[in-house]
């Protein structure tokens, strides 16, 4: 892994104040879209995102449309969302977890990559894009097994070779018509990937497992998440009551940084990796 430790002067003076923070403690990790940006996938609300309007819950469970326009959108997206390779960023906290330094990471991505970049303990807050779930019978699906069956009901279909992903590995499709809507294969019933749509509560089993991390940690590191989502800012609240030590690594603005004990604000994959080079010597 090639270590960049090319900084400006203010960027540099953030990061030993991080390090100084977080040297000799357990860390538990929080991270967002930022993240993978490097890895190809767009976020949110970062500069030169694209303009988006998510789906919510209530749209997918309640007009056959929507449900259309996700599945399209979402197939066209997937063959690139699936390709996109762990970036730098996410070996690098894969190392921390590695060196006993990071207790794991949790995540509010949906695409998977920290688990391929070989971090073990991962809590992924929003659900994950592998798998789609029958909302009736319960049946758990491998979503490329129900990708080849979305081309079997849609031989016309194409899946362009470059397509301008959405965050949440959709793409705006230009056209519904005629598509067929896949359901359950075991009791036709409605399905919905395994992911927390905008307007939808996180289990709350997920949520304690991210706070049992959190509190078996000394100090908790944020990257790449503008802290706009509640889930990530509750986190961030549990940590600040009991004093531990907040590192937030994000370009531009964030809900929490006025609670941080130090902001850096730059590119998550060149600080991640500064920081993995840098405390194990700290420690």
């Amino acid at each position: 892994m090639t270590t960049v430790l090319e900084f400006d002067a203010q960027t540099a003076a953030s990061l030993g104040r991080a390090v100084a923070a977080l040297a000799g403690r357990r860390v538990a990790v929080l991270t967002g879209a930022g993240v993978s940006t490097d890895s190809g996938i767009p976020d949110y609300r970062g500069k030169g995102a694209p303009t988006r309007t998510p789906m919510t819950v209530q749209q997918f469970l309640a007009d056959e449309a929507w449900r259309r326009r996700y599945w399209v959108g979402s197939h066209l997206g997937w063959r690139t969302f699936a390709a996109a390779r762990p970036n730098a960023g996410h070996e690098a906290l894969a190392a921390l977890e590695n060196e006993g330094i990071a207790t794991g990471v949790i995540t509010q991505n949906v695409d998977g990559l920290h688990l391929r970049a070989g971090s073990r303990r991962v809590v992924e807050l929003h659900g994950t894009m592998r798998r789609v779930l029958c909302l009736h019978c319960g049946q758990v699906f491998d979503r490329r097994d129900l990708a080849s069956r979305v081309e079997a009901d849609n031989p016309w279909i194409t899946v362009p070779d470059a397509v301008e992903l959405g965050p949440d590995g959709d793409v705006l499709p230009a056209s519904t018509d005629g598509f067929v809507v896949p359901t359950c294969s075991v009791c036709d019933g409605m399905l919905k990937p395994e992911v927390v749509f905008f307007g939808e509560y996180i289990p709350p089993t997920r949520f304690q497992e991210a706070e049992q991390l959190l509190a078996a940690s000394d100090a908790l590191l944020v990257a790449g998440s503008s802290l706009v989502v509640n889930s990530g800012i509750r986190l961030l609240d549990r940590a600040r009551r009991r004093k531990l030590p907040v590192v937030i690594v994000n370009r531009g603005e964030t809900r929490g940084d006025a609670r941080a004990t130090v902001k850096i604000d730059a590119g998550t994959t060149e600080v991640l990796q500064a920081l993995a080079a840098a405390l194990p010597a700290a420690r």
